[in-house]
């Protein structure tokens, strides 16, 4: 018994799976086209979007401004952010939460948990018990994480972004620091998942400066390459960074313009932040200094005095950096007492002394990251708002000992427009111009594991083994399989980090847990079980570091193989695609030379390659004999991972934190929408008051009807004065709509009296032409007239009972007192002009369209004589002149010469001719042309 296999289904099963997705892609395509990128400082963050016809573009704010303080006031009632913010942070500092990006992935024992406290001791943080992280307390109902807190920037920053494009977004790319380990990245990805966001690439800040840098300067960029080092001094932190740019070879699109980011240094706490700090304790100390003796308190005891002295530390610091002095000044810091004091810029750098000897520290870790010499580094630029403070350009530039530095980028700005060109790059609806990113791993990471060895018979011990995965500075997003060949059953192994001695004590303490994993795996003595006649080609497990830099364990196999002898028939189509799923998800098929190796993932070759065992291919005639082929199974392996850094918040945890800022959201929105109906209902006070006193207005009203009009408003405005504080939005808009309709009359009289001089005008207008039409229709010969009698009566009929709607009805209006509703309604005229426009124009469309009709030939092919009835106006009169004889003396034409095969007396039809158009001349019997008087044809 035979079976036969349709070989087409599986096919058509793929053809339609492809369909699907490319409806799926143009489905989502139709939904949402803008992309956005935010560049998150710790101070302040940039948005930019990218939409149709809208190339990269920053977005401005409701401030219209550029950039957006990173700040949110958390209140029982209501949220602000941005400046709104900023504003709140003197009324209420322990509500208005800012730097909290300090605190992503970080557990209660972190060093920089207790540096934020002491730097913001206003606020209130306690501790998650499952995570051992740090929670926000606003008040007895209200606590936020960190994660919660950025969600809720994220949410805003869409919603500006969304605002600028006038459409919804919701791909992005997110800029970090890259000095983030992989607690840090995760938490940033699930304040973006509470946010709602799909984040297409979490980029490190520095690389996209780098990328906004070579995409504007691409025609700078060739084979040659250049080393650029950009030095970012932020507000919270300090990253320099060696990038090559060099033209390369792409199999994709030939010669294209790439970056490689070579060497990284940074310093996580210096910054303008820590700057502005030692300047408010400066100025503390000199309030208190000039209160001394007066039993006053201190003013660091007091937040929302420091509030204040922080904010005129960060003006003061800005201001310093193009003065010699300043004058710091606040009016009623505390207890109604007023500040003021010089301050030098001598000073301020003392203050700052030991943060501006720091300044050549990260110079050096990204020469020795990137192991290069300042010879080889051709430019150095400078980045971020906290190096326009002299001294440290100062100080930077003789570490780097250049002539200058390079100050030829938008340093507020560059990261931001980096960004969005690489979520453009990344979003299906968008083509940009290629530009390689290779960016670098700073923390490198290994896999670590135990196993049992026999160094003598008899004699077991433990072999701890150590396996890198991704080296530091080495290129990602890439992809590595490591091999465990000697385990027939369930084993663990770790992941952790590396080799961190370029980081000193402090930066390890701050690092946090250096154990990334645990993975358990189950079912690897079960899968040697199942075959138990096969070879075993060990345990794979497949790593990947994404575009984000977030490490993932995709999937652990245990691969075995052995050797089939081939059947004469050729392979059957399922076991080909089995042979290729088993090729590019199990490796090739060469025995491993490592007893553990990793491996970079490859993509298949195209081209033939040699058979098993090295063999070339065997000629045609030699098909029947084929060697025995190695097949190859594929079991996979059950995982289970114990994160050792930080756990990710669980799923019904982070359901919840969505839940959360989605109830803020649309609270947040009602509010809006009460101020909204507050707002209009007082505008429409204010302004209907106004306008009963305006000359229009009065005109059409009585005095009856106005103070009627009047007192409502009073009594409205009193009612929003007491009662409207605690009003609801729908009584809000229900007074409003009360209102409206009691002034909807007043309002229609004085509207409808506006629009009348426009709209009759051009009713006049289109009542004459029409008749000049009618009247030119009737004018056309019978012979050439393309209008039946019937449309032209139709014609005439709407424009005579027009022009008698119209007497009427301007008669009629006139007997009625203005402060009457009246019959003469602007949608009346319109309507009436509708009507006779569609008869006009359906004539006209006729007129267009029709052909002429052939003029009727007598047997010597002379034309027709014109109709008996015909008048000498409507057809002219007809004149013969003798051969060679002309009415105005004017030269006579040459005679043109007859097309071969045209029949003598031949003559083509007439057109209809426009107003004024001049009748064609024909040829007499002589065959020669002449000059037609007026009134011939």
């Amino acid at each position: 018994m035979t079976v036969k296999v349709r070989r087409q289904r599986p096919r058509r099963r793929v053809f339609w799976a492809l369909v699907a997705v490319l409806l799926a892609d143009l489905l989502a395509l139709s939904d949402t086209l803008a992309v956005m990128s935010v560049d998150l400082g710790s101070e302040s963050m940039k948005v930019a979007i990218v939409k149709p016809g809208v190339p990269m573009e920053i977005v401005l704010n409701k401030e219209s401004r550029r950039k957006t303080p990173v700040i949110v006031t958390l209140k029982e009632n209501e949220r602000f952010f941005g400046d709104s913010a900023a504003s709140m942070a003197i009324k209420n500092p322990k509500a208005t939460l800012r730097y909290f990006q300090h605190l992503l992935g970080k557990q209660a024992d972190n060093p920089h948990v207790a540096l934020y406290q002491a730097r913001f001791p206003e606020h209130e943080l306690t501790f998650d018990p499952q995570r051992q992280t740090v929670h926000f307390q606003i008040s007895p109902q209200l606590q936020f994480s960190p994660e919660e807190v950025l969600g809720m920037v994220l949410n805003y920053s869409r919603s500006l972004a969304e605002d600028f494009a006038e459409q919804s977004i919701k791909d992005a790319v997110i800029t970090v620091p890259v000095f983030f380990n992989q607690a840090e990245r995760r938490a940033v990805l699930q304040a973006a998942r509470m946010a709602g966001l799909k984040v297409l690439q979490l980029i490190n800040d520095n690389t996209a400066t780098a990328l906004s840098y070579g995409v504007f300067r691409r025609k700078d960029i060739n084979t040659t390459a250049q080393n650029i080092m950009f030095y970012d001094m932020g507000s919270g932190s300090t990253v320099c960074t060696i990038v090559t740019y060099q033209m390369v070879k792409t199999k994709e699109a030939g010669m294209q313009p790439q970056l490689q980011i070579r060497g990284v240094g940074f310093d996580r706490t210096l910054g303008g932040l820590e700057m502005e700090l030692r300047l408010r304790e400066h100025l503390a100390g000199l309030f208190n200094e000039q209160r001394k003796g007066q039993r006053a308190k201190d003013v660091r005891e007091n937040p929302r005095a420091m509030a204040k002295l922080l904010r005129e530390a960060n003006r003061l610091k800005t201001v310093l950096s193009a003065n010699a002095d300043h004058m710091a000044q606040i009016e009623g810091l505390m207890d109604d007492v007023d500040f003021k004091a010089k301050v030098t810029r001598v000073e301020f750098e003392e203050l700052c002394a030991d943060l501006f000897e720091r300044v050549p520290g990260p110079v050096q870790q990204a020469l020795q990251s990137a192991e290069m010499s300042l010879d080889e580094i051709e430019q150095v630029i400078l980045v971020g708002g906290a190096t326009r403070v002299p001294k440290v350009q100062e100080v930077l530039l003789k570490a780097v000992g250049k002539e200058e530095l390079g100050k030829n980028i938008n340093a507020d700005e560059a990261a931001a427009m980096g960004a969005v060109y690489q979520a453009a790059a990344l979003s299906k609806a968008f083509k940009v111009k290629p530009f390689v990113v290779r960016d670098a791993v700073v923390y490198p990471i290994l896999v670590e594991f135990t196993r049992e060895v026999e160094e003598e018979p008899g004699v077991h011990s433990l072999k701890h083994n150590k396996r890198v995965l991704f080296s530091r500075m080495g290129p990602y997003p890439q992809r590595k399989v490591i091999t465990f060949n000697r385990y027939s059953h369930d084993f663990n192994f770790h992941i952790n980090y590396g080799d961190l001695g370029f980081l000193g004590p402090e930066d390890l303490r701050v690092f946090g847990s250096q154990n990334l994993t645990t993975v358990k795996l189950k079912g690897v003595g079960d899968s040697f079980k199942k075959y138990p006649d096969y070879e075993s080609k060990g345990i794979k497990a497949h790593f990947n570091l994404d575009e984000s830099g977030v490490l993932s364990l995709d999937r652990v196999e245990s691969v075995f193989e052995t050797l089939v002898e081939d059947s004469p028939e050729e392979e059957s189509t399922l076991t080909k695609l089995g042979n290729t799923i088993s090729s590019l998800f199990g490796g090739g098929t060469t025995p491993d030379a490592k007893e553990n190796g990793t491996d970079t993932v490859q993509k298949p070759s195209e081209k033939a390659e040699a058979g098993p065992e090295g063999i070339a291919p065997a000629p045609e005639g030699e098909k029947k004999q084929k060697p025995a082929r190695k097949q190859r199974m594929v079991e996979e392996i059950g995982v289970e991972l114990v994160v050792l850094d930080l756990p990710d918040l669980p799923e019904d945890k982070l359901a919840q934190s969505v839940q959360k800022l989605q109830d803020l959201t649309l609270r947040d929105l009602e509010k809006q929408e009460r101020e909204k109906a507050a707002n209009s209902l007082e505008a429409f006070i204010f302004e209907t008051q106004d306008k009963l006193y305006q000359p229009e207005y009065q005109e059409v009203s009585t005095e009856e009807q106005r103070e009627e009009i009047s007192g409502k408003l009073s009594a409205a405005s009193t009612w929003l004065e007491d009662e409207g504080v605690g009003a609801t939005t729908v009584m809000l808009k229900e007074k409003l709509a009360e209102l409206r309709k009691l002034c909807q009359g007043l309002f229609f009289r004085v509207e409808e009296r506006k629009k009348w001089p426009e709209r009759l005008s051009a009713l006049d207008n289109l009542l004459n032409h029409s008749s000049m039409f009618l009247k030119g229709a009737r004018l056309i010969p019978e012979m050439d007239q393309i209008f039946t009698e019937v449309e032209m009566t139709t014609l005439e009929k709407v424009i005579n009972e027009t022009w008698a709607w119209k007497n009427a009805t301007l008669a009629e209006q006139a007997k009625l007192p203005a402060t009457e509703k009246p019959v003469l309604l602007s949608k009346d005229i319109e309507a009436k002009m509708m009507a006779l426009d569609r008869e006009v124009q359906y004539l006209l469309n006729k007129a267009k369209f029709t052909k002429p009709r052939p003029r009727p030939k007598d047997k010597n092919g002379t034309r027709a004589e014109p109709p008996l009835n015909a008048s000498a106006s409507d057809q002219g009169e007809k004149v013969i002149l003798p051969a060679g004889q002309t009415e105005d003396a004017e030269p006579i034409s040459e005679p043109e010469k007859v097309e071969t095969g045209s029949e003598p007396g031949d003559t083509e039809p007439l057109e209809l001719g426009g107003p004024g158009a001049e009748p064609e001349q024909k040829e007499q019997s002589t065959g020669q042309k002449r000059p037609l008087k007026n009134d011939e044809l």
